[in-house]
């Protein structure tokens, strides 16, 4: 969904246990990076979305809505590793003039959309969409469908039926993967905070072809930075990461902050998570490191918004420990660069993941760093969590696990040296 906010500026409390230690690592950066090759032939390495056995580190889907379990590929929604095709259709109404063409309206999301998940897949998905020149008349005004953020489930339908009959005039809605519905913004009846998939129990057919999701779209002109890659996300099966208060008070991002642009559109850092980038195919079984304690293990973590290097190679780009039957610990290395160019620091981000966790309900949490700072408060969407990365030279111990977390190095080509400690089971 799309949001409408503001950073604040936020005061934090008391370090918790396992704070930051930002005592050196006692082994020279030298001596440690140098160990990485031999460390690393004790390293398991994660599996590829959609292989039928998706490693130790992988953690199961479940019936949660969006699961982050990524054994399986949920077949209900399509994976983003080909070129998917997309419409846009621009919607007017009876009661409304638009004062905006068509065009204007497109660049407003493309190419950026596209651009931002072509570097955000190294290349490995293409989002082409198909642009409809000129307005599709809705049959009844703007004021008559009741749009909102928590739309009427009968008056939401009946605008989408609408919408599609009217366009299926024009659009064979058959050649296409996904399906965006631009309402023309000046119009009395759109709410621009309502943007949101929505989908449907019951199909819209057009053209011989099922219509299981829509994307709704309802922004201003200019619309919220990165809005449609947020809403386009959840097409490919990502779930909500920001939290929303009960009473619609208080603050939407505190589980993750600036970071993925599945918890705020507004933020930093919206490259998705590494954990994403695995569940939906786009790092592969080298890219992942599986850490399975107890014990130390050494190696490095390219930044996760880099370009591949010459040939396509990628490195790692992230590293998972499991905690549970349902929990893991992911860790990866962020860099201003790509998506991520805006950052407000740069280092070894830390988050926990829940696959029972529905979608808006937690399902990743990234671990603060640096629990008694903020940083970057006139930008961020949320300052407490812009510095939660580790830096060179720093350690982690993190909460209620115990798995110990150290940088201790970045090479010249931005690589960083990380070493993880997973403590042994307690009794």
């Amino acid at each position: 969904m799309s949001r409408i906010r503001k950073p604040e500026v936020h005061v934090r409390g008391q370090q918790p246990p396992g704070g930051v230690e930002r005592a050196r690592l006692r082994a020279s950066a030298a001596a440690f990076t140098s160990l990485v090759a031999l460390a690393a032939t004790g390293l398991v390495a994660g599996p590829a979305v959609g292989a039928p056995s998706a490693g130790p580190c992988a953690l199961p889907r479940t019936a949660a809505h969006h699961s982050l379990g990524l054994d399986t590929w949920n077949g209900a929604y399509p994976q983003p590793v080909r070129s998917l095709d997309a419409v846009m259709v621009f919607l007017s109404f009876p009661d409304s003039t638009p004062l905006t063409a068509p065009a204007d309206l497109a660049a407003d999301h493309f190419p950026s959309t596209s651009d931002f998940f072509r570097r955000a897949s190294y290349g490995r998905f293409a989002l082409h969409t198909d642009m409809q020149p000129e307005w599709t008349v809705m049959p009844k005004d703007s004021t008559d469908y009741a749009i909102r953020r928590d739309w009427d489930a009968a008056k939401r339908t009946a605008y989408l039926r609408d919408a599609v009959a009217a366009a299926d005039k024009k659009v064979d809605f058959s050649r296409y993967d996904i399906v965006y519905l631009v309402a023309d913004p000046d119009a009395p009846g759109v709410d621009s905070d309502a943007t949101k998939v929505v989908n449907l129990e019951h199909p819209v057919t057009a053209d011989g072809k099922d219509i299981k999701r829509v994307v709704t779209v309802f922004e201003r002109h200019p619309p919220d930075r990165n809005v449609l890659a947020h809403e386009t996300g959840h097409v490919f099966d990502l779930p909500d990461l920001y939290h929303r208060p009960m009473d619609g008070k208080g603050d939407w991002d505190t589980h993750v902050g600036d970071w993925d642009v599945m918890g705020s559109q507004f933020g930093l850092a919206p490259e998705p998570f590494g954990w994403h980038k695995w569940k939906l195919g786009w790092l592969e079984p080298g890219q992942v490191v599986c850490v399975q304690g107890p014990g130390s293990r050494l190696f490095s973590l390219e930044p996760l918004a880099a370009a591949p290097v010459a040939g396509g190679t990628l490195g790692n780009r992230l590293a998972v420990v499991r905690t549970g039957p349902g929990t893991a610990l992911a860790i990866e290395a962020r860099g201003a660069t790509g998506n991520d160019r805006d950052t407000c620091k740069e280092g070894v981000l830390i988050y926990r993941v829940r696959n029972e966790a529905a979608s808006g309900e937690g399902p990743i949490e990234v671990v603060d760093a640096h629990p008694r700072t903020e940083a970057c408060w006139d930008r961020s969407v949320y300052p407490p969590l812009a510095d939660a990365p580790l830096g060179v030279g720093e350690t982690l111990t993190v909460p209620d696990d115990g798995t110990r977390v150290e940088v201790a190095d970045r090479t010249p080509a931005g690589a960083w040296t990380v070493k993880v400690t997973v403590p042994p089971p307690s009794l």
